[in-house]
């Protein structure tokens, strides 16, 4: 299998992700779709959306292989995050 190579920019590759994920995903989500992944060619527009970020990511590239992936996570500025968190004290 051959990986695909970045055909943009980083700051391309995100500003047209962002792009379609507004204009083409965000406007047939649902409130049940808060907290998963949906995985966009930011080429054609197609997507995947799935709780599992790998299952999405998969069904993409069987459909689109030189698919050109952007990830979000629907309701997070953040696909993941690192580091401590704010956890409250149990009493």
């Amino acid at each position: 299998m051959i990986a695909n190579q970045p055909r943009y920019s980083k700051e391309e590759f995100a500003r047209r992700g962002d792009e379609m994920y507004e204009r083409v995903v965000r406007p047939h989500l649902q409130a049940s779709d808060k907290g998963k992944f949906v995985v966009i060619d930011i080429e054609s527009g197609a997507y995947e959306m799935d709780e599992d970020e790998l299952a999405a990511s998969d069904r993409l590239f069987m459909r689109m292989p030189a698919a050109q992936a952007w990830v979000v996570r629907v309701g997070s500025r953040y696909v993941r995050r690192f580091g401590p968190r704010f956890r409250p004290h149990s009493a």
